[in-house]
C-alpha cells in the first residue's frame, strides 16, 4: 500500500480544488487525494470516489511523484485519423473548392488521399477543419468591389459622419416593387401548407427616402410604374422638410433618377445627388428596409385581394417608424457589407 504524508496546507489545497478546479477530471483526482488525507481505507475511497483500485493507485503514484501540479495535468488519448496528417493540404483544397455535400467531400478525399471514410467520419473531419454548412450568399456578378470600397471610404462615409455630427442630412433612396404573388418561406405547421397563387402581375410600387440617422421614411407610391415624376415628388417632400443643413440623396443608377429633369430640380432645391457605383445594393441602406417588409408581412402569407396586400405593406411601413422602430434601429446601422474581388 502506498503511504503518503499530507501537510495541513496540502489538505486545505485538496479540499478547495476538489470543488473549484475548472476541470471535472481534476476535481475527481483532488477528491480522491483528499479522502486519502483523511486516512480512510482504500476500499472506502474507491467506493466514495467511484473509481477502481488501479485508478486509485495511479492517482497516488502521480501525486507522490509530482504533487498537486502533476494531478492537475489533463491527458486525453484518442485515435488520430490518417486524414489529420494531411489536414493543411486538404484545408487549402476545400478553401478553393468548397464541397456542396458530404458525398462530394468524401469523393474529393478519396481522390486526393486514397483514404475511404464513411459519410459520418467525413462530416466529423470537415468539422475539425473548421468547415460548417452555410447558406450561400449572392453578389451581382458585375459588381466592382474595389470601386465599392473607394466609394464607401471617399464619398459615403465622410457624408455619414457629417450626418451623425448633425451637420448634414443623408437619405438613401430606392424603389421597391411588391408583386401580388406567393413569397415562399418557412413556417411551423403540422402538414405542408400550400399558398394560393393569384393570377396576374399586379404590383405595388414604393419609392422611398430613408434618413440615415433618424430612419424617418418618405414615400411615393403607385400601382403602375416608378418614373421621373415620382422622383420629383420625392424631392419636393425632402425640400418641404425645410432642412437648414446640406442634404444628400444616395441613389442607384436608375435612368429616371439620372435624367436632366431630376438633375435640374435637385440643383434648384440645393439637394446633392450621390450616385452609388453600379450593382451596389449592399451599399444602399434602404434595401434592408425592403427585405424587412417582405419578411414582416409578405413571406408565407396569402392576401386574397391586391388592396389587402397594399394595406399590409403600408401598415408594416408605418410600424417601422413607430412601434417597430427599435427593432429597425438595430437593423439599419451604418455598417455596410463589402466583398473581396472574386476571381472568374
Amino acid at each position: 500500500m502506498i503511504q503518503l504524508t499530507f501537510t495541513e496546507a496540502e489538505k486545505q489545497a485538496l479540499a478547495y480544488e476538489r470543488y473549484h478546479h475548472p476541470h471535472p477530471q481534476v476535481q475527481r483526482k483532488m477528491e480522491t487525494l483528499w479522502l486519502k488525507s483523511q486516512e480512510l481505507p482504500h476500499a472506502l475511497i474507491c467506493q466514495l470516489a467511484g473509481i477502481s483500485a488501479s485508478t486509485l493507485s495511479r492517482y497516488l503514484r502521480t501525486y507522490q511523484a509530482g504533487g498537486l501540479e502533476a494531478l492537475q495535468e489533463v491527458r486525453f488519448r484518442r485515435n488520430v485519423s490518417a486524414l489529420d496528417a494531411q489536414a493543411p493540404s486538404l484545408e487549402a483544397h476545400f478553401r478553393a473548392h468548397p464541397p456542396r455535400t458530404v458525398k462530394a467531400a468524401k469523393a474529393d478525399l478519396e481522390t486526393l488521399t486514397g483514404i475511404q471514410r464513411s459519410p459520418g467520419r467525413v462530416r466529423a473531419f470537415l468539422y475539425r477543419l473548421g468547415l460548417r454548412r452555410r447558406k450561400v450568399g449572392m453578389i451581382p456578378a458585375k459588381a466592382d468591389p474595389e470601386e465599392q470600397a473607394r466609394f464607401l471610404e471617399e464619398d459615403l462615409q465622410p457624408r455619414l459622419k457629417e450626418a451623425q455630427a448633425g451637420r448634414r442630412e443623408v437619405f438613401f433612396v430606392d424603389a421597391a416593387h411588391f408583386v401580388q404573388g406567393p413569397l415562399l418561406g418557412f413556417i411551423w405547421c403540422f402538414a405542408r401548407r400550400l399558398l394560393p397563387a393569384p393570377a396576374g402581375r399586379q404590383r405595388f410600387n414604393v419609392l422611398g427616402a430613408l434618413n440615415a440617422v433618424t430612419h424617418e421614411l418618405l414615400t411615393v407610391t403607385n400601382d403602375t410604374y416608378i418614373e421621373a415624376s415620382c422622383v420629383a415628388e420625392l424631392l419636393w417632400q425632402v425640400a418641404f422638410l425645410a432642412l437648414e443643413k446640406p442634404v444628400t440623396l444616395v441613389m442607384d443608377n436608375a435612368r429616371y433618377q439620372h435624367c436632366a429633369l431630376i438633375q435640374e430640380m435637385a440643383d434648384t432645391l440645393q439637394i446633392e445627388l450621390l450616385f452609388l457605383p453600379t450593382y451596389s445594393p449592399n451599399l444602399n441602406l434602404i434595401e434592408r428596409l425592403w427585405r424587412w417588409v417582405k419578411k414582416d408581412c409578405l413571406r408565407s402569407q396569402y392576401y386574397p385581394t391586391f388592396e389587402q396586400m397594399k394595406q399590409a405593406i403600408t401598415y408594416s411601413l408605418e410600424q417601422a417608424q413607430t412601434t417597430r422602430k427599435k427593432e429597425l434601429d438595430s437593423l439599419l446601422t451604418l455598417r455596410f457589407q463589402t466583398f473581396a474581388k472574386i476571381a472568374s
